[in-house]
């Protein structure tokens, strides 16, 4: 009877010591910049290597259709780090730090330092310019209520020393290299700590180990594969442009575009011929390539330290990026590859599972307060993905919505279609997609008689969605 007593007594005192730990997980929160899914072999990637990025996704949650709310990195990190839609939150441009959102309003990681978390910040989470904040090691457009610390991480960037070459705007190749948001690509000399994401990784690790006994809420900012592409030429290697397979081009393929739909860079304004492209693309997979690696070392450092068990795990990024299809280059777009991002939340005692349910990164907000059993506003506009953490059949939202081009160009995902409207009355045109039909969206059927009563169930659905987006008023209190 002793025995059955001093048993139960224990297995009760392993419950109890394990719901405590689950009460105040840790979160690592990690985000990449203009990572597009085509570019991750656990998404929709065929030709770059991430293998420290599937491993994760592997042993987590990987989310098939997450959208961001806005394809630049300002609004779209305001909108994930808040919780609300662009036009709740007023930042539409290159910020994304509390001036628009008003000093009442808790970020994400503000809540959790609130609630006794250590908050700490490596690198670009709110938004930075790169490459000029990197270089500069500066803190951007940041919000400082949210982190207890914070930490830059400078790096040469487009300067860095090795072998460079701008492959836009450079149509006779006499330009080296130039700074700014272009196309720039550095091979450059020196290992992985020469640059800001290997400062980065090692800076979260460092803070790891210093923060373990403690409840923690870690975000670690990389800023590749964003422009310039630069990264150790070793990453280069897998990667000859030669071998590089552009995507199909269609003639006419902009015929039926609106004109606001062609992307701001372009092949055509951009001034590259089909070695440019070629490239171009083989920089930006192995500017991922070295992104991965550093992903690599932090998960590794979690693991060492025992706190697998104890945390949560975030990886996603900001937007998604170009890479020549319809002879597009970088973000704004709202077509596929630019406005979809990869997304894997691992969740200590959750069994891996595949989620196609719809997503927002706004999501991430209640989600990771849900998950930490933390309260939140209840005006929140991103809805909570912990029932599909549980069972990945739960879908949580039936489309995804996203803005651009300063909140006046909207999009509609659905299963089967992708509908793009500029201007609310439609005034500068409209797109539809059947994306069961055409994945890579070469066929706009606005125009199609056969198609009238979806384009019109679609525009009443924008209306819609536009008064519930904009119920939230952030300069009022509730």
């Amino acid at each position: 009877m002793r025995k059955y007593i001093l048993l139960v007594v224990a297995v009760g005192f392993l419950v109890s010591s394990c719901t405590n730990e689950l009460k105040t997980p840790n979160v690592l929160f990690i985000i990449s910049d203009d990572l597009t899914a085509t570019a991750v072999s656990s998404f929709d990637g065929t030709i770059c290597k991430t293998p420290n990025i599937d491993k994760l996704a592997s042993e987590g949650v990987r989310f098939t259709q997450t959208y961001c709310q806005y394809p630049v990195c300002g609004p779209s990190r305001a909108s994930m780090m808040f919780g609300y839609y662009p036009h709740a939150t007023k930042t539409f441009g290159y910020v994304s730090g509390r001036k628009n959102v008003g000093p009442d309003r808790k970020s994400l990681p503000q809540l959790f330092k609130e609630n006794g978390y250590y908050t700490a910040r490596v690198s670009k989470i709110y938004h930075m310019g790169v490459p000029i904040d990197i270089e500069k090691g500066s803190n951007g457009t940041d919000d400082k209520a949210s982190w207890t610390e914070r930490f830059n991480s400078q790096g040469p960037e487009w300067t860095a020393v090795g072998e460079a070459e701008l492959v836009q705007g450079n149509p006779d190749g006499s330009i080296e290299r130039k700074g700014g948001n272009v196309m720039t690509i550095v091979k450059a000399d020196g290992d992985d700590l020469v640059h800001s994401d290997g400062k980065t990784a090692k800076k979260a690790c460092e803070l790891i180990r210093a923060h373990k006994d403690e409840p923690f809420f870690l975000a670690v900012g990389f800023v590749r594969p964003h422009v310039p592409f630069v990264a150790p030429k070793k990453y280069f290697e897998d990667y000859p442009f030669k071998d590089i397979v552009m995507p199909d081009v269609i003639e006419g393929d902009w015929d039926d575009i609106p004109k606001r739909g062609i992307n701001y860079v372009t092949s055509v304004n951009g001034q590259m011929d089909e070695e440019d492209e070629k490239k171009a693309v083989a920089a930006y997979y192995a500017s991922v390539a070295y992104m991965d690696v550093q992903v690599g070392k932090v998960l590794k450092t979690l693991k060492e330290e025992g706190l697998e068990d104890k945390t949560i795990v975030v990886f996603t990024s900001d937007h998604g990026f170009h890479l020549g299809e319809h002879s597009f280059w970088m973000k704004v777009s709202l077509h596929e590859e630019s406005v979809k991002v990869p997304l894997v939340i691992k969740v200590p005692g959750r069994k891996p599972a595949i989620s196609s349910s719809f997503t927002e990164l706004l999501d991430l907000y209640p989600t990771l307060a849900e998950l930490a059993g933390l309260e939140y506003s209840e005006h929140l506009q991103g809805l909570s993905l912990v029932s599909t953490l549980k069972n990945p059949e739960v879908k949580v939202r039936d489309m995804a919505f996203s803005v651009s081009q300063g909140g006046r160009t909207f999009l509609l995902r659905t299963d089967q279609y992708a509908y793009i409207q500029y201007d609310e009355d439609a005034g500068s045109g409209m797109e539809l997609f059947d994306m069961e039909k055409d994945p890579k969206q070469y066929t706009n059927l606005v125009g199609d008689p056969d198609y009238a009563d979806i384009v019109l169930d679609f525009q009443k659905e924008l209306k819609k969605k536009l008064r519930k987006v904009r119920i939230n008023d952030l300069s009022k209190e509730y």
